[in-house]
C-alpha cells in the first residue's frame, strides 16, 4: 500500500508522527467485532475482546494469536490497573471486574444506587489507582453483544470507582451514549466519546474535562468530532495527540483539537492502543481485524 493510500494528512504535524517506511500490518482475522485492546509489555502480548463471540483474544508476536478466555460473558474494553491486572467491561454481566493473578474475577462495580449497570463498555485506570468507566445502553440493546433488556439506569452515565473504598459515583449524566475515554498525558483532563449518533442525530463528538480534587469533572467543553462514523475508543501518545477509532480509518488530532491527519483501514475501527517494548506501535482493532502500525511517537500508557 502506497504512503497515499495509506495516510491522509492534513497538517504538517502528522507528517512528524508517522513512518515513511511503515506499513498497516494484519495480525489477525476472524473475529465479529473486535474490539478493547490492551497491551502487556511484561507479558510481551496484546489481549483483546470478540464481543459477539464472547471471548477474549492474546497476540504475541512471532506466536500468532490464541483464545486467552472463552466464555468471556461479552467482555468489551479492556484495560490495566497499577498492578498490572486486567480490568474489563462485561456487557454479559453489566459489571466491571478484575482478572487476579490466580485467574479469580473480582467484581468492582455492577450497581448504582441498587439498580444495574447498563453495560459498562470501557475504562481506564488513574494513577491514584481510581477507575473511570462509561456505562452506555449497547450491550443490553440486543442479543448480539450481551443480554437484551430495559435499561435500569434513568440516564447512561460515567462512573468512578474510588480505589480506597470501592465507592462508585458518577462523574457525568448528560451523554446520549458516553464510550471511549482517556486521561491527557499528564491525567489533568479527562476526554470521553459520545457515540450517540450510531442511534441518534447527534452527537459524533469528544469532550474534555477538567479533573478536580481527584475525583470530579467540570469545565466540559468540545473537543473535536469525528467526520466518518462515530468516535468509540481513543488513546494519547506522549506528546498530547488523540489517536481516535472512526468508520474509515484512525483520526489523529492535535492537542488544540486540529484534524491533523489520518491512517486508512479496510474496516471500521473500533478501538486503538499503543504496544510493543517501546509502546510506538499501534494496534488497532477492526470490525473482524486486528492491525498494527509503527509509529514515531510513543503512548502514554501505563504500566
Amino acid at each position: 500500500m502506497s504512503q497515499d493510500a495509506l495516510y491522509d494528512i492534513r497538517d504538517d504535524r502528522f507528517n512528524r508522527l508517522i513512518a515513511g517506511s511503515a506499513r498497516l500490518e494484519e495480525l489477525y482475522s476472524g473475529c465479529r467485532w473486535a474490539e478493547g485492546p490492551v497491551w502487556f509489555s511484561d507479558l510481551n502480548c496484546l489481549l483483546w475482546s470478540d464481543i459477539p463471540n464472547e471471548r477474549i483474544m492474546r497476540w504475541v508476536p512471532d506466536g500468532g494469536a490464541s483464545v486467552f478466555r472463552s466464555p468471556s460473558n461479552y467482555v468489551n474494553g479492556n484495560t490495566r490497573d497499577r498492578q498490572g491486572r486486567l480490568v474489563s467491561c462485561e456487557h454479559g454481566g453489566r459489571r466491571v471486574t478484575r482478572t487476579e493473578p490466580d485467574g479469580r474475577i473480582t467484581v468492582l462495580a455492577d450497581r448504582y444506587k441498587g439498580k444495574r449497570l447498563n453495560s459498562p463498555n470501557d475504562v481506564v485506570v488513574r494513577s491514584d489507582g481510581s477507575i473511570w468507566f462509561t456505562d452506555p445502553s449497547y450491550g443490553i440493546m440486543s442479543d448480539y453483544e450481551g443480554h437484551k433488556a430495559e435499561p435500569e439506569q434513568e440516564t447512561r452515565n460515567v462512573y468512578r470507582i474510588d480505589a480506597g473504598t470501592g465507592e462508585i459515583e458518577a462523574v457525568a449524566t448528560d451523554f446520549i451514549q458516553p464510550n471511549g475515554l482517556a486521561f491527557s498525558p499528564d491525567e489533568k483532563q479527562l476526554y470521553i466519546a459520545d457515540s450517540g449518533s450510531s442511534n441518534h442525530e447527534v452527537p459524533r463528538h469528544i469532550r474534555a474535562f477538567d479533573v478536580v480534587d481527584d475525583r470530579k469533572l467540570t469545565n466540559s467543553r468540545y473537543f473535536c468530532s469525528i467526520d466518518k462514523g462515530v468516535p468509540d475508543g481513543f488513546r494519547f501518545d506522549v506528546a498530547g495527540n488523540l489517536w481516535s477509532s472512526a468508520a474509515d480509518g484512525v483520526h489523529c488530532f492535535a492537542p488544540d483539537g486540529t484534524l491533523i491527519g489520518k491512517i486508512k483501514v479496510p474496516q471500521t475501527v473500533s478501538n486503538v492502543t499503543f504496544g510493543g517494548q517501546k509502546k510506538n506501535r499501534l494496534f488497532i482493532t477492526a470490525t473482524q481485524s486486528l492491525y498494527a502500525i509503527y509509529l514515531t511517537t510513543n503512548g502514554a500508557q501505563y504500566p
